[in-house]
């Protein structure tokens, strides 16, 4: 029975699998081309024992017979089972074991731990009915002995090599669910908030509108315009309402701070261990409130991301207005290194969530890293 090195033949393949992901950038098509190839590679070394002991084969055609049944590798992600079968033939009729290795692998590996146990607990079986057939092979002892330490590892190692990569597989699915449902959260909350401070905002200028038009109508209760303030007080009462009605608050919660709030901002994370330097135009104390929120929240998590990653670093902030455009620049500086243990968790949703209130006025936001810092830069229209 010929069987190349066969526990390393396994654990050649996932090697090589790695080298291919890190170089092809992951390619499934590729990666199954590279596998096929490397079965096939494993199986020709022992093209002639094949040609000459096993079978009357030539070696042109029992090259031909180990191309096509590696090919069944190319679609082992959607038809593993039919690499199986070939492999299982293989074991019959050449008494060649390289091909089942990569076929086990590939059940485990897309079909989870039931479909990998059943095709190995397959394969032992199978194995076994030939090793008790008369004349198959003619050393009956010694080939039962080869069974036992041999092709039942065989069998077993690939299979589990397999499962645990399908294992790894679900991680990896499920972590990157978790982050893609942290950042929506994210974004969620952002809207939350803005949406709570334009009721803030612009509810409190429709009351003031309200009051003031009341007292006008009052005070030209005896004129023509008596009429056109009580309309005036009534719209701006059911705009009140209207406002309430769609932004539905939850909780009690201030609404978020303005550019004034700004320095107790910097020297809370000065305390903290980031030291900021804070350079604001003075027209920016005239935006709107909201644009005032979204510069406070813009800063406010880039200092968060600053005590994250470069504590201790001293972070820029610089709030410009010129002309209709507003830009907030935020800069800090990374360490050389992190310390063992440090580095911090981070599913990238504070990003989200200011790039999504920028967003929500009109403005852009990007973020970048290089090697010596991080920078975030956002715009928004002024008016």
């Amino acid at each position: 029975m010929h069987v190349k090195p066969a526990a390393s033949a396994v654990q050649w393949a996932a090697a090589t699998g790695r080298r291919l992901t890190e170089g092809w950038a992951g390619s499934p098509r590729a990666l199954d081309v590279l596998t096929a190839l490397s079965c096939l590679a494993l199986m020709a070394l022992d093209l002639p024992g094949l040609a000459a002991a096993d079978n009357s084969l030539t070696g042109l055609t029992a090259a031909a017979a180990l191309a096509l049944g590696s090919a069944t590798l190319l679609v082992r992600r959607r038809l593993p089972w039919l690499s199986v079968a070939v492999a299982l033939l293989f074991i019959g009729w050449l008494h060649e074991l390289t091909l089942i290795q990569f076929a086990l692998y590939s059940v485990g590996r897309y079909r989870g731990r039931r479909a990998g146990i059943l095709a190995t607990l397959g394969y032992l079986a199978f194995a076994l009915a030939l090793f008790t057939v008369p004349g198959w092979p003619l050393d009956r002892a010694a080939s039962f002995s080869s069974f036992l330490s041999l092709v039942v590892p065989i069998g077993v190692l690939a299979s589990a090599v397999g499962i645990a990569a399908y294992r790894q597989d679900l991680v990896r699915e499920l972590d990157s669910r978790r982050a893609e449902s942290a950042v929506l959260q994210a974004v969620q909350q952002e809207r939350t908030s803005v949406a709570r401070d334009v009721h803030d905002f612009v509810g409190r200028e429709l009351t003031l509108l309200t009051v003031r038009s009341e007292v006008l109508s009052l005070r030209s209760r005896e004129t023509a315009y008596a009429k056109d303030f009580e309309e005036l007080s009534d719209t701006a009462r059911r705009a009140h309402l209207v406002l309430n009605e769609i932004i539905v608050q939850r909780g009690e919660r201030a609404a978020t701070p303005g550019v004034d709030g700004l320095p107790a901002l910097a020297d809370e994370s000065g305390r903290a261990g980031s030291p900021v330097r804070l350079a604001m135009d003075g027209d920016v104390h005239t935006l709107s409130p909201l644009r005032q929120a979204a510069v406070y929240r813009v800063v406010q998590e880039c200092l968060t991301n600053a005590a994250k990653h470069a504590g201790g670093e001293t972070v820029d902030v610089s709030i410009s207005a010129d002309g209709t455009e507003l830009r907030i620049e935020v800069t800090n500086a990374l360490p050389a290194r992190t310390a063992a243990g440090r580095a911090p968790v981070s599913a990238g949703s504070g990003t989200a969530s200011m790039a999504e209130r920028v967003r929500s006025l009109g403005g852009t936001l990007t973020a970048k890293r290089t090697s010596e810092a991080y920078e975030v830069v956002a715009t928004l229209p002024r008016f």
